[in-house]
């Protein structure tokens, strides 16, 4: 679980001689907190207490008095629209995401993706016109698949190999802090009669994208989507650019080798439509295997989990649901900053065998105590302690599951498969929230935490997949990943495969160093750079 692991990655294995290609990893991936500012503030969370769905101000525009509640509405219809447009959206998008990503790459995503936010957050701010409001909501969801999918295809280009890991870390962070964020402005103006109720959280729409595409003009594209498009000359100095002044020029050499000489390959491998490439011959398993590992956030029942947190809550008897609902959110700030500590030295298989298996509990947990005393204060309570260790574990877990899934495909298929994998995860996700009442609501089903039973046995199912499909990739260079699937190497056995022709790639450009005519092995020199 935390042995060695065998890698032909040359670089030094520390943090410290990275923390520039941290630093930009962490701006390249500010967008999501974006997004989850989005989820909570937008009207995603219309079962609860907050979002537009439930401000006065964004009612009195959208809505209608309803004489017989006493109170504003609003319609079923319009409801449906304004919640379901983002996703029918970031679906679009993430399918889009490998046609374009291949002719115009990872920053040109990115910069899209921010210019589509722009719009749509200035025609909502502007607007009052149903029509305007459901294409902004559109195009939305376009700038949300857009800024995960890119994000983070930036980020799996670029870290070194055992940073990876640290680096998703700190995308999750970023989603945490966005939620507390969205959180607290949700609730400061939930109550405004104006439409400043719903325009001021809008604002603050314009501040992460804004930074982030600043920044992006002092940041090199992907040396590896360079590489793809024969730029050779570029992708090295893009990767100079992400490397710390004062690395040895062995260890640069090595590494640009060994990107260069397996993007070869790989585009030679795969020179008809990449669409179609992706499901033929030893490209299938990363492809099915990527597609599988992301769509684990939507088979854990996180979507109904979130959505109904208030709920049970006020079923528990909590007078203040809303410091609650932000104590559940903070148990996964917790959640990420628990994974910091450990995603360097535990195996991802670990890593994605425990998350679903503790989710799984928690499911399990919660729909026993409903079981047994449905819709008592004592069983509200149960539920919603459950939920807090849910969202600890399913935070402490899940951006590896990303991680993962960009992980598997090639350099050349990276973008199509990631966005195919993003796409059905929104689905998936739309799935969760979409079903959830039928068997939540006392009118259907009624069946309340009991839902977890489904849950439980869907963790459960992924835990299974984990163990017998999921290869080991801690440490491992994106190239080496590649030989292993193009060797087929079973899963078990990709810890402990020892990846000779990638490696030679690195011994060839460390050979090939003008700062070191006298390096014998470069081995020997990895070694000791290493210790």
């Amino acid at each position: 679980m935390c042995a060695k692991v065998i890698s032909a990655n040359p670089l030094r294995l520390d943090v410290r001689s990275h923390l520039k290609c941290i630093a930009i990893c962490a701006i390249a991936t500010i967008s999501t907190f974006q997004y989850e500012l989005l989820i909570k503030s937008v009207g995603l969370d219309y079962a609860l207490v907050g979002g537009f769905l439930s401000m006065p101000g964004f009612l009195e525009v959208y809505g209608y008095y309803d004489p017989e509640l006493m109170a504003w509405n609003i319609d079923p219809v319009v409801q449906q629209l304004v919640s379901s447009l983002m996703t029918i959206g970031t679906f679009i998008s993430s399918m889009m995401v490998g046609p374009f990503s291949s002719r115009f790459g990872r920053k040109a995503g990115l910069w899209s993706a921010s210019l589509l936010n722009f719009i749509s957050t200035a025609i909502m701010l502007g607007t009052t016109s149903f029509g305007a409001l459901y294409l902004s909501r559109l195009l939305l969801g376009v700038s949300v698949g857009w800024f995960l999918t890119f994000s983070q295809l930036y980020v799996h280009e670029v870290t070194p190999a055992h940073l990876r890991g640290i680096t998703f870390a700190v995308y999750q962070i970023q989603l945490c802090i966005g939620s507390i964020v969205g959180a607290a402005l949700d609730y400061g103006t939930h109550t405004m009669d104006s439409r400043r109720a719903y325009q001021i959280p809008l604002a603050i729409f314009f501040a992460a994208p804004t930074i982030q595409s600043v920044a992006l003009f002092f940041f090199p594209e992907t040396p590896r989507w360079l590489m793809v498009k024969g730029r050779d000359a570029q992708a090295e100095l893009a990767l100079r650019g992400l490397r710390n002044r004062q690395i040895d020029e062995v260890e640069l050499q090595a590494e640009v080798n060994e990107i260069r000489q397996s993007t070869k390959q790989q585009v030679g491998q795969n020179k008809k439509a990449l669409f179609l490439e992706m499901w033929r011959g030893h490209n299938l398993r990363p492809t099915l295997l990527s597609i599988a590992v992301v769509c684990f956030h939507s088979a854990n029942g996180s979507s109904w989990v979130n959505i109904y947190t208030t709920y049970y809550l006020e079923i528990a008897g909590v007078t203040d649901p809303f410091g609650y609902s932000l104590m559940m959110t903070c148990m996964g700030l917790l959640g990420a900053l628990f994974s910091v500590l450990f995603v360097r030295h535990i195996d991802r298989r670990t890593i994605m065998l425990v998350g679903p298996l503790a989710c799984g509990m928690a499911q399990l947990a919660q729909a026993i105590a409903w079981s047994t005393r449905p819709g008592s204060e004592e069983a509200g309570r149960v539920v919603v302690a459950f939920i807090a260790l849910f969202t600890f574990f399913y935070v402490a877990y899940a951006p590896y599951a990303w991680l993962l899934g960009g992980e598997y495909p090639n350099s050349a298929l990276r973008g199509y498969c990631f966005g195919f994998a993003t796409a059905f995860n929104f689905i998936g996700n739309w799935l969760g929230t979409f079903t959830a009442p039928y068997f939540i609501n006392p009118a259907s089903l009624n069946w309340g935490p009991k839902y977890g039973y489904i849950w439980f046995a869907s963790n459960m199912i992924v835990a299974v997949f984990v163990w017998q499909f999921l290869p080991e990739t801690r440490d491992r260079t994106l190239e080496e990943i590649h030989e292993m699937f193009e060797a087929g190497i079973p899963a078990r056995d990709f810890k402990a495969y020892r990846c000779k022709e990638v490696e030679g790639f690195a011994a060839d450009g460390g050979k090939c160093s003008t700062r070191d005519e006298n390096l014998q092995d470069f081995r020997t020199e990895t070694s000791i750079l290493r210790a």
